[in-house]
């Protein structure tokens, strides 16, 4: 019983970190995502900043990427900036790959 006991605390404890390390991983994509659109709305610095915080911080709405997906559309179409939904949805993919492959070396 103890061996069953044993496994079930590693599962356990490997699907706390998993979810742990995909956390980070989305709201790092988020904090990347908003530096690539504030940069495509002529943003920097600190007003590129206040807006990576904005993006992040739509991602607690509701589970998913679909808020984030509507705040950062909303803006893009508010500023008449030319970005499709295949690529905007392509650029959150990438992104996200690329904030996980950063939580994995780190």
């Amino acid at each position: 019983m103890a061996g069953f006991d044993e496994r079930k605390n590693a599962a356990e404890g490997k699907f706390a970190l998993d979810s742990e390390k995909e956390f980070k991983a989305t709201a790092r994509r988020n904090k990347m995502l908003g530096l690539w659109l504030a940069e495509q709305m002529g943003m920097s610095g600190a007003d590129a900043e206040a807006y990576a915080r904005e993006v992040i911080a739509s991602d607690f709405e509701e589970p998913g990427d679909e808020d984030v997906y509507r705040k950062v559309k909303g803006d893009i179409d508010a500023k008449g900036l030319d970005i499709s939904e295949h690529r905007l949805r392509r650029q959150m993919t990438e992104l996200l790959e690329e904030a996980r492959r950063q939580i994995a070396t780190e």
